[in-house]
Protein backbone atom coordinates (compact mmCIF):
# COMPACT_ATOMS: atom_id res chain seq x y z
CA UNK A 1 0.00 0.00 0.00
CA UNK A 2 2.86 2.40 0.80
CA UNK A 3 4.41 1.73 -2.62
CA UNK A 4 1.08 2.34 -4.35
CA UNK A 5 0.52 5.55 -2.40
CA UNK A 6 4.03 6.75 -3.22
CA UNK A 7 3.70 6.06 -6.95
CA UNK A 8 0.35 7.84 -7.10
CA UNK A 9 1.76 10.84 -5.24
CA UNK A 10 4.78 11.00 -7.57
CA UNK A 11 2.44 11.10 -10.57
CA UNK A 12 0.06 13.70 -9.12
CA UNK A 13 2.56 16.04 -7.46
CA UNK A 14 4.13 17.42 -10.69
CA UNK A 15 0.67 18.14 -12.10
CA UNK A 16 -0.39 20.02 -8.97
CA UNK A 17 2.89 21.93 -8.74
CA UNK A 18 2.74 22.84 -12.41
CA UNK A 19 -0.82 24.11 -12.06
CA UNK A 20 0.08 26.25 -9.06
CA UNK A 21 3.21 27.78 -10.56
CA UNK A 22 2.22 28.17 -14.21
CA UNK A 23 -1.50 28.89 -14.29
CA UNK A 24 -2.76 32.46 -13.86
CA UNK A 25 -5.21 32.86 -10.99
CA UNK A 26 -8.21 33.24 -13.33
CA UNK A 27 -7.45 29.74 -14.67
CA UNK A 28 -6.22 28.27 -11.39
CA UNK A 29 -9.48 29.17 -9.60
CA UNK A 30 -11.94 27.14 -11.76
CA UNK A 31 -9.62 24.12 -11.98
CA UNK A 32 -9.31 24.02 -8.20
CA UNK A 33 -13.08 24.53 -7.96
CA UNK A 34 -13.60 21.35 -10.01
CA UNK A 35 -11.38 19.37 -7.64
CA UNK A 36 -13.19 20.82 -4.64
CA UNK A 37 -16.57 19.98 -6.20
CA UNK A 38 -15.41 16.39 -6.63
CA UNK A 39 -14.62 16.35 -2.92
CA UNK A 40 -18.02 17.86 -2.17
CA UNK A 41 -19.68 15.06 -4.16
CA UNK A 42 -17.96 12.52 -1.92
CA UNK A 43 -18.90 14.53 1.16
CA UNK A 44 -22.59 14.30 0.25
CA UNK A 45 -22.33 10.52 0.28
CA UNK A 46 -20.58 10.48 3.64
CA UNK A 47 -23.32 12.77 4.95
CA UNK A 48 -25.90 10.09 4.16
CA UNK A 49 -27.36 11.61 0.99
CA UNK A 50 -27.68 8.72 -1.46
CA UNK A 51 -29.93 9.91 -4.29
CA UNK A 52 -28.13 11.51 -7.23
CA UNK A 53 -30.58 14.39 -7.98
CA UNK A 54 -30.28 16.11 -4.56
CA UNK A 55 -26.52 15.48 -4.53
CA UNK A 56 -26.26 17.08 -7.96
CA UNK A 57 -28.38 20.02 -6.83
CA UNK A 58 -26.10 20.62 -3.84
CA UNK A 59 -23.10 20.42 -6.15
CA UNK A 60 -24.64 23.05 -8.43
CA UNK A 61 -25.35 25.24 -5.38
CA UNK A 62 -21.72 24.93 -4.28
CA UNK A 63 -20.53 25.87 -7.78
CA UNK A 64 -22.82 28.91 -7.69
CA UNK A 65 -21.25 29.94 -4.37
CA UNK A 66 -17.81 29.72 -5.97
CA UNK A 67 -18.98 32.03 -8.76
CA UNK A 68 -20.43 34.51 -6.27
CA UNK A 69 -17.22 34.44 -4.26
CA UNK A 70 -15.16 35.07 -7.39
CA UNK A 71 -17.35 38.03 -8.33
CA UNK A 72 -16.85 39.50 -4.85
CA UNK A 73 -13.04 39.09 -4.80
CA UNK A 74 -11.18 42.12 -3.57
CA UNK A 75 -14.02 43.12 -1.24
CA UNK A 76 -14.14 42.74 2.57
CA UNK A 77 -16.17 39.56 2.01
CA UNK A 78 -13.03 37.58 1.21
CA UNK A 79 -11.16 38.07 4.51
CA UNK A 80 -14.53 37.61 6.27
CA UNK A 81 -15.02 34.24 4.55
CA UNK A 82 -11.47 33.21 5.41
CA UNK A 83 -12.12 34.20 9.02
CA UNK A 84 -15.33 32.18 8.97
CA UNK A 85 -13.32 29.21 7.77
CA UNK A 86 -10.89 29.55 10.68
CA UNK A 87 -13.77 29.87 13.15
CA UNK A 88 -15.40 26.77 11.69
CA UNK A 89 -12.35 24.62 12.34
CA UNK A 90 -12.27 25.80 15.95
CA UNK A 91 -15.86 24.56 16.23
CA UNK A 92 -14.82 21.26 14.63
CA UNK A 93 -12.25 20.83 17.39
CA UNK A 94 -15.14 20.73 19.84
CA UNK A 95 -17.12 18.35 17.63
CA UNK A 96 -14.23 15.88 17.65
CA UNK A 97 -14.41 15.73 21.43
CA UNK A 98 -17.93 14.30 21.14
CA UNK A 99 -17.59 11.37 18.76
CA UNK A 100 -21.25 10.37 18.79
CA UNK A 101 -22.57 13.83 17.94
CA UNK A 102 -24.32 13.63 14.56
CA UNK A 103 -23.70 9.90 14.21
CA UNK A 104 -27.36 8.81 14.08
CA UNK A 105 -28.65 8.60 10.47
CA UNK A 106 -31.42 11.14 10.98
CA UNK A 107 -32.61 13.83 8.58
CA UNK A 108 -31.43 16.55 10.96
CA UNK A 109 -27.91 15.10 11.20
CA UNK A 110 -27.75 14.69 7.44
CA UNK A 111 -28.65 18.34 6.89
CA UNK A 112 -26.14 19.41 9.53
CA UNK A 113 -23.36 17.45 7.82
CA UNK A 114 -24.27 18.82 4.39
CA UNK A 115 -24.07 22.34 5.80
CA UNK A 116 -20.75 21.45 7.39
CA UNK A 117 -19.49 20.43 3.97
CA UNK A 118 -20.11 23.93 2.65
CA UNK A 119 -18.16 25.39 5.58
CA UNK A 120 -15.32 22.99 4.88
CA UNK A 121 -15.02 23.60 1.15
CA UNK A 122 -16.11 27.15 0.28
CA UNK A 123 -13.80 29.07 2.69
CA UNK A 124 -10.92 26.79 1.65
CA UNK A 125 -11.47 27.70 -2.00
CA UNK A 126 -11.59 31.41 -1.16
CA UNK A 127 -8.41 31.00 0.88
CA UNK A 128 -6.39 29.22 -1.80
CA UNK A 129 -7.49 31.61 -4.55
CA UNK A 130 -6.69 34.55 -2.27
CA UNK A 131 -3.19 33.21 -1.59
CA UNK A 132 -2.57 32.40 -5.24
CA UNK A 133 -3.54 35.88 -6.38
CA UNK A 134 -1.66 37.74 -3.64
CA UNK A 135 1.01 39.59 -5.60
CA UNK A 136 4.29 38.59 -7.14
CA UNK A 137 4.95 35.57 -4.92
CA UNK A 138 1.33 34.40 -4.60
CA UNK A 139 1.97 31.22 -6.58
CA UNK A 140 4.95 30.37 -4.38
CA UNK A 141 3.01 31.07 -1.18
CA UNK A 142 0.32 28.68 -2.39
CA UNK A 143 2.93 26.02 -2.99
CA UNK A 144 4.46 26.63 0.43
CA UNK A 145 1.08 26.21 2.13
CA UNK A 146 0.63 22.84 0.43
CA UNK A 147 4.23 21.80 1.09
CA UNK A 148 3.70 22.44 4.81
CA UNK A 149 0.65 20.15 4.81
CA UNK A 150 2.35 17.48 2.72
CA UNK A 151 5.49 17.58 4.84
CA UNK A 152 3.42 17.34 8.01
CA UNK A 153 1.60 14.31 6.61
CA UNK A 154 4.88 12.58 5.73
CA UNK A 155 6.50 13.53 9.03
CA UNK A 156 3.49 12.23 10.97
CA UNK A 157 3.52 8.93 9.08
CA UNK A 158 7.18 8.13 9.61
CA UNK A 159 7.39 9.50 13.15
CA UNK A 160 4.25 7.65 14.18
CA UNK A 161 5.42 4.42 12.52
CA UNK A 162 8.84 4.66 14.14
CA UNK A 163 7.98 5.71 17.68
CA UNK A 164 4.30 4.80 18.08
CA UNK A 165 3.21 5.54 21.62
CA UNK A 166 0.08 7.19 22.96
CA UNK A 167 -2.85 7.43 20.58
CA UNK A 168 -4.09 10.86 19.54
CA UNK A 169 -7.77 10.06 18.96
CA UNK A 170 -8.24 6.29 19.20
CA UNK A 171 -12.02 6.40 18.79
CA UNK A 172 -11.84 8.41 15.58
CA UNK A 173 -8.54 7.38 13.97
CA UNK A 174 -6.69 4.58 15.82
CA UNK A 175 -3.56 4.90 13.69
CA UNK A 176 -2.69 8.45 14.74
CA UNK A 177 -0.29 8.98 17.63
CA UNK A 178 1.15 11.92 19.51
CA UNK A 179 4.56 10.95 18.15
CA UNK A 180 3.09 11.49 14.69
CA UNK A 181 1.89 14.93 15.73
CA UNK A 182 5.38 15.92 16.89
CA UNK A 183 6.83 14.64 13.63
CA UNK A 184 4.25 16.67 11.72
CA UNK A 185 5.21 19.81 13.66
CA UNK A 186 8.91 19.32 12.98
CA UNK A 187 8.48 18.66 9.26
CA UNK A 188 6.00 21.48 8.74
CA UNK A 189 8.16 23.98 10.61
CA UNK A 190 11.28 23.00 8.64
CA UNK A 191 9.48 23.50 5.32
CA UNK A 192 8.01 26.84 6.45
CA UNK A 193 11.34 28.25 7.58
CA UNK A 194 13.14 27.03 4.46
CA UNK A 195 10.44 28.39 2.17
CA UNK A 196 10.32 31.68 4.03
CA UNK A 197 14.07 32.18 3.72
CA UNK A 198 13.94 31.42 0.00
CA UNK A 199 11.30 34.14 -0.40
CA UNK A 200 13.29 36.67 1.60
CA UNK A 201 11.27 36.52 4.82
CA UNK A 202 13.39 37.32 7.85
CA UNK A 203 13.37 38.66 11.39
CA UNK A 204 10.11 38.81 13.25
CA UNK A 205 8.10 37.82 10.18
CA UNK A 206 10.06 34.59 9.89
CA UNK A 207 9.26 33.81 13.52
CA UNK A 208 5.63 34.61 12.76
CA UNK A 209 5.74 32.27 9.77
CA UNK A 210 7.14 29.53 11.98
CA UNK A 211 4.27 29.95 14.43
CA UNK A 212 1.83 30.05 11.53
CA UNK A 213 3.21 26.77 10.22
CA UNK A 214 2.50 25.11 13.57
CA UNK A 215 -1.07 26.42 13.58
CA UNK A 216 -1.46 25.28 9.98
CA UNK A 217 -0.32 21.78 10.94
CA UNK A 218 -2.77 21.72 13.86
CA UNK A 219 -5.56 22.67 11.46
CA UNK A 220 -4.49 20.00 8.97
CA UNK A 221 -4.70 17.36 11.70
CA UNK A 222 -8.17 18.55 12.69
CA UNK A 223 -9.25 18.38 9.05
CA UNK A 224 -7.95 14.83 8.75
CA UNK A 225 -9.75 13.81 11.93
CA UNK A 226 -13.03 15.34 10.81
CA UNK A 227 -13.03 13.29 7.63
CA UNK A 228 -12.12 10.18 9.65
CA UNK A 229 -15.10 10.94 11.89
CA UNK A 230 -17.38 11.31 8.87
CA UNK A 231 -16.16 7.99 7.43
CA UNK A 232 -16.71 6.21 10.73
CA UNK A 233 -20.24 7.60 10.94
CA UNK A 234 -20.84 6.41 7.38
CA UNK A 235 -19.08 3.05 8.02
CA UNK A 236 -16.77 3.34 4.99
CA UNK A 237 -12.99 3.06 4.66
CA UNK A 238 -12.43 5.73 1.99
CA UNK A 239 -14.45 8.63 0.62
CA UNK A 240 -13.98 7.23 -2.89
CA UNK A 241 -11.62 5.25 -5.11
CA UNK A 242 -10.39 7.93 -7.50
CA UNK A 243 -6.69 7.57 -6.64
CA UNK A 244 -5.07 4.12 -6.22
CA UNK A 245 -3.81 3.75 -2.68
CA UNK A 246 -5.13 7.18 -1.72
CA UNK A 247 -8.91 6.80 -1.82
CA UNK A 248 -11.06 9.63 -3.08
CA UNK A 249 -10.57 13.33 -3.66
CA UNK A 250 -11.79 14.11 -0.14
CA UNK A 251 -9.25 11.70 1.30
CA UNK A 252 -6.50 13.73 -0.40
CA UNK A 253 -7.85 17.17 0.47
CA UNK A 254 -9.21 16.77 4.01
CA UNK A 255 -6.10 18.24 5.66
CA UNK A 256 -5.75 20.91 2.98
CA UNK A 257 -9.31 22.16 3.45
CA UNK A 258 -8.61 22.95 7.10
CA UNK A 259 -5.08 24.26 6.62
CA UNK A 260 -5.77 26.77 3.85
CA UNK A 261 -7.99 29.25 5.76
CA UNK A 262 -5.60 29.22 8.71
CA UNK A 263 -2.56 29.83 6.50
CA UNK A 264 -4.35 32.52 4.46
CA UNK A 265 -5.53 34.33 7.60
CA UNK A 266 -2.07 34.20 9.15
CA UNK A 267 -0.47 35.43 5.94
CA UNK A 268 -2.81 38.43 5.91
CA UNK A 269 -2.17 39.21 9.58
CA UNK A 270 1.61 38.95 9.16
CA UNK A 271 1.56 41.12 6.04
CA UNK A 272 3.38 38.52 4.00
Amino acid sequence: MLLQRTLTALLLAPLVIGLILLAPTWLFAPIVALAFLAAMWEWTRLSGLKAYPPRGALLAFTAALFVLCWLSRGTPWWPALIGAGVAWWIVVGQWLRHFAFGAAPTRENRLMKLGAGLLVIVPAWVAVVSIHGSGEYGHWWTLLALFIVWAADIGAYFSGSTFGGRKLAPTISPGKTWAGVYGAFAAGAAVAVGGGLLMGVGGGKLVGLLVLSLLTVVASIVGDLLESLMKRHAAVKDSGNLFPGHGGMLDRLDSVFAALPVFAAGKLLLGL
